[in-house]
This record gives structure tokens, C-alpha cells and sequence, in this order.
């Protein structure tokens, strides 16, 4: 099994979802976000430290200088067509792959998410976008 799917494995054995890993380009650095329904507490990411920090030296014999588990935070990455379905009716930041009508980067609500098209309402304008040709999307907060 590689990082990632160990990491999400246990990560969801334990209890919580794997929402994110970001990876240092020499490895030595990882970087996971977790999340529950209830929200992430410090004694939450303290818990999954504790339980990688041994996963990773036992299991998997992996050589890292750092690790760090976080909330995903306020303003949230996107990835899965479940987190698109999770947020309808919040605001987010998209960027597409490839530029659609001479654009890439757009912002509205999350309307709604079906056979992987998601609809989009970009002030009071709806756009179809499949979830494949986003790049990057991240929930905009309520601030």
C-alpha cells in the first residue's frame, strides 16, 4: 500500500476523514488535514500524531523529518465529488485545469453535484463544471 493509502485507511479506521496530504518534494515533510463532523479539536490532532508517529516508524519504515495533522480550516480544499455534495450551498473558489469561456479561476455556490458535474451559481449565473477538470477548489468562509 503507498503513503497516501495508508495514511487515509487509518486515518478513517480512526474515526476521522482524510481530507488533504501535502508532501515535502524530498518527502521529509508531511503535512495531513483531518476532519470530523463536530470539527477538530488540538487533543484530535495530537491523538493521530501520536498513532502515524508509530505507523510510520513501524509500519512502513518511512524516513520523515516532520509531521504535522491539522483541521482543514476555514476555508477548506475540495477534492472529492463527496466534499462538492458536503458543501452545496456554500461559496467557493474554483480553478479549472483548462480555461472555460477564456477563464480558469471562478467563485459562487455550490449548487449541486450529480454524475461528476457540478453546479455552480457565479451571481446568479449557472455553470456546469466537471469535477475532473478542476485543478484546485476551496470553500470560501463566511467571515
Amino acid at each position: 500500500m503507498d503513503l497516501h493509502g495508508l495514511l487515509e485507511s487509518t486515518i478513517t479506521g480512526l474515526g476521522y476523514e482524510f481530507v488533504d496530504l501535502e508532501v515535502s518534494q524530498r518527502g521529509k515533510f508531511l503535512r495531513l488535514f483531518i476532519d470530523k463532523p463536530t470539527g477538530i479539536s488540538v487533543d484530535d490532532c495530537a491523538f493521530v500524531s501520536d498513532h502515524l508517529s508509530r505507523l510510520l516508524a513501524v509500519e512502513m519504515d518511512y524516513d520523515y523529518d516532520r509531521l504535522e495533522v491539522s483541521s482543514p480550516g476555514l476555508d477548506r480544499v475540495l477534492k472529492k465529488e463527496a466534499d462538492f455534495v458536503r458543501f452545496c450551498g456554500e461559496r467557493a473558489q474554483i480553478k479549472l485545469r483548462m480555461p472555460l469561456s477564456g477563464r480558469k479561476n471562478y467563485a459562487g455556490v455550490l449548487v449541486d453535484v450529480k454524475n461528476g458535474v457540478l453546479e455552480l451559481d457565479v451571481d446568479g449565473v449557472p455553470l456546469s463544471l466537471n469535477i475532473a477538470d478542476i485543478d484546485k477548489a476551496r470553500l470560501i468562509p463566511n467571515i
